[in-house]
């Protein structure tokens, strides 16, 4: 029968499991015996065996729940984390990385940006003839150009590589691309090929030599015909090399169109009259472009991307086009040509986003051997069929270009100049750059093509006479084949230890789970053995346990504690058995390995506990007794924190000031305890005599204290304003003192803290040397400017005495302090407040009137005085001035800083903003709750340096506060900032300031991905491009 376990988890109240364990212990003191009774209730050995319960209880040595997860359970880590998990925590699976087949194309890796050159290279490596013009090149010319070198190690991991993708790093950095800055990938393409073309011109081998001409480049001639006489322009027979076609396609709808635009003809006329040198006058003419050569395999860039006047930005055309699977270009040629030029779409580079100069480019491209496309996404390679675009992309196969869906059936299409042909039109609206390569198979001579294309024997396309696969040089062979057996070595040792870990895993959640089912002790009879519920724990959770440990369960004597009965288990000789044999470890604890002196001892202190709180009950109400002023058997002193301490204590066992004997702190040092007074603490009855040397020492430390008090009373008496800290009232034609406003400040606090805290104040530094400090060594004159004077009430006052670095004081101030102080009179910097113009640099005239009710006569008469100060030393305003210098060449080369701005809502910010000193904002007391709610709104701090640009302050302030920038009105105090070019420094701001910005709404909101897109490549990094790259570099450089 299955026992009931229903309410075993319910744990009794701590007061009543102490009570029980207490009646056990006292019980044991009576008999002065332990029972195999006592031992079976202090251990818990009665209790139920426990099934199926959610959690280990601790008062329960038999329950082994909640040890293991259920069945199917898993836990976030250990022994029985999710396999996956663990499996993943032994780094990345190698074998996924291994290519699907020799058939599949492989990938490459995107380094940040660099999905651009990913595409171009999938497509110059998908082409046949050219991976061989680059495999065939020779081993001199590979290491005398790095990129030859770098191609051709990309293409033989591509060809031959196990792994599923390659890292295109080596050769990202040989050619110098920031792989963190999207690039256009037409202007990639063409510096590209004419970097390749420029270094195979130094091959000896005449199929690499003019591979890329050969295969990639046409020509095309800018004709402009005279209406008059008929004849060319002498430039007309120009001819101009190119390596794609740039197509118009804006309002356009199929290739078709895009071509006939770009052919067309322009006509010269009016203002833009052409002069023709055989009519040797201005004349009405003709201009178009003539196709004059077709490469095997030509290039169309679709110019998607438009220039917006209004806005200086960049949009992209997002407008479908349309285009055929098959092109018949000999309507095209400029001179007729009876072969026949019939083109097939073999790739097409798509564009992805809305925003031009960022998105991401993929390739779709069709392999010339099985004729199935793929899509090259950057790592992911995926087969497309037998069209070049799946179903879910937004581009799609059309029947017409209405953009009616296809049945996959080819049509009769009309393409201008040539006869319908049968061909299948798809439609993209992200398709960026189209290839289409001749077809193959057909001698044709070489009229309307370029001279040797790519077969000088027999002037074919020579795709289809290549052998099966392709070839590898011997020296690229070797490496791919170290490359690749140092992979597959990787992949099996990832795979040896994957499988020996999962062994493991499962070997040792089958040996916990089997020795936990047969841990249970079945009858009392029945040997068992205790085992510590830590290491336990440890080991049903963990892949690798420690040695077994049961130390923490030993008493002193080397048994076990009773009171460890919540931290150890009960297993039966089984499962110890098969636990020691392992782990080893120890010690071994038996059924009557229990401490019988330790329980001995735990039940005379429970008893003894019992007769201590009788006696505690006893003591508190003599002590009570006491307090109440009932003393019957006389009068003793007693320290007063230690009985206040002894009355509060709650808990006995628990540390208290009250442990300290209750005249320990009224004891002198002097005193010795004698051995007679067992108690440790001396006893002082009412008539005890105190310790005439403490007396004299307390006596002497009252003495100063007391002279100390004096001292400073008196200083507060001559000094009555000043240790105040009251306005000192200045009277023109009256000499006074300059003292640094720190040092008084230090005095202040120092004269008026008195009683306990009167010691945590230090002494002010002495007078002589402080004056010292305020004249330059250079010229013995004052090195701080002079503090502001304004009227109040009629009277003449320091304006900032608290923030001013300079306070004036009154000359009998200044004499006291030099006796109380140590300072020198003759020292002292003085001043005199005088009436007259200022003609010197010791003279301050900055005087403010701020009584607002004085008369107009008096106004009149203070404005006429021009109070100033004349100093001796007087003011060296050379060394301040580069003391100054330095102070701002510091604020000016901050590195990191926080200013603060402050959106305000409304015409007017408050005045408490147009005081920009301060580091944070602090709302005008005097504005209304109203008006703080009308003019204020959100508040942030932004993170800035010295050389950031205002633009990219207000690029931050449009991302937190959601103003546009064009509508930002930025503030400094009064200080409009609008000059977006300018560094912070420039325009003054340190860290700490605080600005204002107020939302004028003029423009209309735009979101702030179109700028930030256009601030990546903005005009400067337009023009910038691939500068400093080897794609506009000179190969002499790069050659070894």
């Amino acid at each position: 029968m299955r026992p009931n376990t229903r309410n075993k988890n319910k744990r009794p109240r701590p007061s009543d499991a102490a009570d029980s364990y207490s009646q056990i212990l006292r019980k044991i003191h009576e008999a002065n015996d332990v029972t195999d009774e006592d031992v079976n209730q202090l251990f818990m050995i009665s209790k139920p065996l426990c099934q199926g319960c959610r959690v280990n209880t601790r008062d329960n040595p038999n329950c082994f729940c909640g040890l293991v997860p259920p069945p199917n359970g898993s836990r976030k880590s250990g022994l029985w984390q999710k396999t996956s998990e663990i499996i993943q925590a032994l780094g990345p699976d190698l074998s996924s990385e291994l290519r699907d087949s020799d058939s599949t194309p492989a990938g490459l890796t995107n380094l940040g940006a660099t999905c651009y050159a990913n595409s171009i290279l999938q497509c110059l490596y998908m082409n046949t003839a050219f991976r061989e013009g680059v495999f065939s090149v020779e081993v001199d010319v590979l290491r005398q150009y790095p990129v030859l070198d770098q191609i051709a190690r990309l293409f033989a991991q591509l060809y031959a590589s196990k792994k599923s993708f390659v890292d295109s790093d080596a050769f990202v950095k040989t050619l110098e691309l920031d792989n963190g800055i999207q690039q256009d990938i037409h202007e990639f393409s063409t510096l590209l090929l004419s970097l390749l073309e420029r270094c195979l011109r130094h091959s000896g081998v005449s199929k690499a030599k003019t591979i890329v001409q050969d295969l990639f480049r046409g020509s095309v001639s800018h004709v402009t015909t005279c209406s008059k006489c008929g004849r060319e322009s002498e430039a007309s027979s120009k001819v101009e090399d190119f390596y794609a076609l740039e197509l118009n396609i804006k309002g356009l709808k199929s290739l078709d169109d895009s071509l006939n635009d770009y052919f067309s003809l322009e006509h010269l006329n009016g203002d833009n009259q052409y002069f023709c040198g055989s009519c040797d006058a201005r004349v009405d003419a003709t201009r178009c472009i003539k196709l004059r050569t077709l490469p095997p395999v030509i290039t169309f860039q679709l110019k998607r991307c438009v220039f917006l006047p209004k806005t200086t930005a960049k949009k992209k055309i997002t407008s479908s086009l349309s285009f055929p699977q098959v092109l018949d270009m000999r309507s095209r040629l400029a001179e007729s040509s009876e072969n026949e030029l019939t083109y097939e779409l073999s790739a097409v580079l798509i564009h992805k986003g809305s925003a031009v100069n960022s998105g991401h480019y993929v390739a779709h491209i069709k392999d010339e051997k099985t004729g199935l496309w793929w899509k090259f996404d950057d790592e992911q390679v995926s087969e497309l069929g037998t069209h070049p675009f799946d179903e879910g992309s937004s581009s799609t196969a059309q029947s017409e270009s209405n953009g009616a869906a296809s049945s996959g059936k080819t049509k009769d299409v009309k393409q201008s100049g040539s006869s319908s042909i049968k061909s299948e039109v798809f439609s993209s609206t992200d398709a960026y750059m189209l290839m289409y390569s001749l077809r193959c198979g057909k001698k044709e001579s070489q009229e309307g093509q370029r001279e040797n294309p790519i077969d000088i024997a027999n002037g074919e396309v020579a795709s289809g006479q290549q052998p099966e696969g392709c070839y590898l040089p011997s020296h690229l062979d070797k490496w791919i084949s170290d490359l690749n057996a140092t992979f597959l070595e990787a992949c099996k040792q990832f795979d040896l230890t994957k499988d020996s870990q999962l062994n493991t895993l499962i070997e040792r959640r089958q040996e916990v789970r089997t020795i936990l089912s047969e841990a249970a002790v079945q009858s009392l009879e029945e040997q068992y053995f205790w085992i510590s519920t830590e290491w336990l724990r440890l080991w049903a959770d963990t892949i690798s346990p420690p040695a077994l440990d049961n130390t923490p369960l030993l008493c002193s004597h080397g048994k076990v504690l009773a009171s460890k009965v919540t931290c150890m288990k009960r297993i039966t000789e089984l499962a110890w058995t098969k636990l020691e044999s392992k782990f080893n470890g120890g010690p071994k604890l038996g059924k009557g390995d229990y401490c019988r002196e330790c329980l001995m001892d735990g039940a005379r202190m429970v008893v003894s506990s019992d007769s201590y709180r009788d006696r505690r009950t006893f003591m508190k109400n003599i002590a009570t007794d006491v307090l109440s002023g009932k003393c019957e058997d006389g009068n003793y002193y007693v320290s007063k924190a230690w009985l206040q301490q002894w009355v509060k204590r709650k808990n006995i066992d628990a540390p208290s000031e009250a442990d300290a004997g209750p005249t320990n702190a009224i004891t002198c040092n002097a005193l010795k305890v004698t051995p007679e007074d067992t108690s440790g603490c001396q006893c002082f009855p009412l008539d005890s005599i105190q310790c005439s040397h403490c007396t004299s020492e307390l006596s002497e430390v009252a003495g100063v204290e007391d002279a100390l008090r004096t001292i400073k009373a008196k200083q507060r008496q001559n000094h009555d304003k000043l240790a105040t800290g009251k306005g000192i009232a200045l009277t023109p034609q009256s000499r006074y003192f300059l003292l640094p406003s720190p040092w008084l400040v230090q005095w202040r606090s120092y004269i008026n803290m008195t009683g306990k805290n009167s010691s945590s104040v230090p002494e002010p530094e002495l007078l002589d040397g402080v004056i010292n400090t305020l004249t330059c060594q250079k010229h013995t004159r004052l090195l701080e400017r002079l503090p502001e004077l304004v009227y109040r009430r009629g009277s003449l006052f320091q304006k900032n005495p608290s923030t001013d670095k300079l306070t004036i004081i009154p000359e009998d101030d200044w004499k006291y302090f030099c006796e109380e102080w140590g300072g020198i009179v003759e020292k002292g910097v003085s001043a005199l407040i005088e009436a007259g113009s200022n003609t010197n640099q010791s003279a301050s005239q900055d005087v403010i009137d701020l009584d607002q009710d004085s008369s107009p006569d008096v106004n009149m008469e203070i404005d006429n005085q021009q109070p100033i100060i004349r100093t001796f030393p007087e003011v060296c305003e050379e060394c301040i001035g580069e003391r100054d210098s330095c102070e701002l060449m510091q604020k000016l080369t901050y590195s990191e800083g926080d200013v603060f701005v402050c959106l305000v809502r409304g015409k007017e910010a408050p005045k408490s903003m147009l005081n920009a000193s301060d580091s944070s904002f602090e709302v005008d007391r005097r504005t209304s709750k109203r008006s703080r709610r009308t003019n204020y709104g959100k508040q942030t701090s932004l993170k800035v340096s010295a050389t950031t640009t205002v633009y990219q302050l207000k690029m931050m302030i449009w991302q937190l506060l959601g103003v546009m920038k064009e509508n930002q009105e930025l503030h400094k105090g009064t200080q409009l900032i609008d000059q977006e070019s300018a560094t912070l420094a420039d325009m003054n701001i340190f860290p700490g300031d605080k600005l204002w910005v107020r939302d004028t709404e003029i423009h209309e909101h735009r979101d702030i991905a179109d700028e930030l897109c256009d601030t990546k490549s903005g005009p400067q990094d337009i023009e910038e491009g691939f500068r400093g790259t080897l794609l506009t570099g000179d190969i002499s450089f790069e050659a070894c």
